[in-house]
């Protein structure tokens, strides 16, 4: 049944998709361009190839292709999933736009003139004295043909090859909406590229004793190391990170999109992270799709300290970690007995879970803060809303009973390389102390 169910959503989405590629062909394709030509003959390739790149992004690494193959189709299939967003919400907003021009022009005649009234003419009388003339009413406009549908009759044989103007309107709507779509999508991956930037945020803990105020700690999240986010954009989180000199560094899960043997090159500037009580990790849903015992043991050899389902008890409070809920089908979920039980609750404790829906659990054992990601934030708005319904919090910091939750927006991206309303981020965590 649940394979059924499955099969039925993916093939409710793929009819969905080829319903809007259709949608946009006809409104920037063939409603732009002349039957026959070159342009229209790019644009419709355009329609059938982009898409089938997007399905091989998506598809490929699950498949075991080799990872070249992955990076090649990863950069444009990726990005056209972000442009076909926003290219499908601007162009429903322009919709309106277009039919109002349209229907304005349906009401003039080729000339420009108005043709809401009969316009008188004279015809000669065929009758012996030809110099006499009748005067003759034109059609009303409900028994001519609009300009729209004398546009359309000329497009349908062939003979549209000029600037009508329901073509003008049909480019200058669509150039416009493809413009802002690709200037949306073009900001957000230069801001995935350029780096995630720092953002701090203080966090006072009852417990955390006076000695340990303004302690320091760096979140990093989802980054998605992958075909498209590689070595260059791990350099850069671990440039940033050292720069703002944290006393613990803490990577909430979903470091990888694939295997050891093709990111591990990709991952190697992590054995610079520099802090003065350590570099911990977590999984995160994406470790178990890439093999999560080889990151495992792979961040170990890189100076991290994995925590699986762990405390360790640090000078002023306890710092524990537990595995990602995907791990359940593996026999290797959270356990928040195993990471939080039989410890002195008199201690402060802070968590670090992958996931903000482990929230209850963790008000359930006494924990005091807990640092999550997962969420992106939305990542590409609207998005947002979206992860509103899966997620208690989907950034920021919370409060939940006597635990407060912080959730990062996330170092990286997933998919496509671009955020839209949710900016990349490190957060550098400073515990108070309110003895302090």
């Amino acid at each position: 049944m649940t394979i059924l169910i499955f099969a039925l959503v993916a093939l409710a989405v793929c009819a969905l998709l080829v319903l809007v590629h259709r949608w946009l062909w006809i409104r920037l394709v063939r409603d732009t361009t002349a039957p026959g030509r070159l342009p229209r003959r790019i644009g419709t390739a355009l329609t059938i190839a982009l898409p089938l790149l997007s399905v091989a992004a998506l598809t490929t690494g699950h498949a075991g292709a080799p990872f070249w193959l992955q990076q090649t189709v990863a950069w444009p299939g990726y990005l056209w999933l972000a442009v076909l967003l926003y290219l499908t919400l601007t162009m429903l907003v322009a919709e309106p736009i277009r039919a109002l021009l349209l229907r304005r022009l349906a009401h003039r005649d080729p000339s420009g003139a108005e043709v809401d009234a009969p316009r008188p003419v004279e015809v000669p009388t065929a009758g012996p004295s030809s110099a006499a003339t009748v005067t003759a009413e034109l059609p009303t406009t409900e028994e001519q043909p609009t300009t729209e549908e004398q546009s359309a009759t000329a497009e349908q044989s062939g003979t549209g090859g000029g600037l009508t103007r329901r073509r003008f309107v049909a480019r200058t709507v669509g150039g416009a909406a493809a413009a802002v779509a690709v200037g949306t999508v073009g900001a957000g991956t230069h801001g995935v590229l350029r780096g995630p930037r720092v953002k701090r945020v203080q966090v006072p803990l009852a417990k955390l004793p006076r000695a340990a105020h303004g302690f320091r700690i760096a979140v990093v999240s989802d980054v998605h190391l992958g075909p498209v986010l590689g070595r260059a954009h791990t350099q850069r989180i671990v440039d940033t990170v050292n720069r703002t000199q944290p006393d613990l560094i803490a990577i909430v899960g979903d470091l990888v999109d694939g295997s050891v043997p093709d990111l591990g090159h990709a991952a190697e500037p992590l054995r610079r992270l520099a802090a003065r009580h350590g570099s911990y990790f977590v999984t995160g849903n994406h470790e178990y799709f890439s093999g999560a015992q080889q990151w495992i043991d792979h961040v170990r050899e890189l100076g991290l300290t994995p925590l699986e389902n762990a405390r360790r008890e640090l000078a002023h409070f306890d710092l524990a970690g537990v595995n990602d809920i995907q791990g359940e089908r593996e026999g290797k979920g959270p356990d928040f007995g195993a990471a939080l039980g039989d410890r002195d609750r008199a201690r402060a404790a802070v968590l670090l879970a992958h996931q903000p829906v482990v929230i209850h659990d963790a008000v359930r054992h006494g924990v005091d803060l807990q640092l999550s990601g997962h969420t992106h934030g939305g990542q590409l708005w609207p998005g947002n809303y979206l992860a509103e319904l899966a997620n208690p919090t989907v950034a920021g910091l919370e409060r939940y009973g006597d635990t407060q939750l912080y959730v990062s927006r996330g170092a990286g991206a997933w998919g496509p390389p671009v955020r839209v309303g949710a900016p990349s981020d490190i957060t550098v965590v400073e515990l108070a102390s309110f003895q302090a």
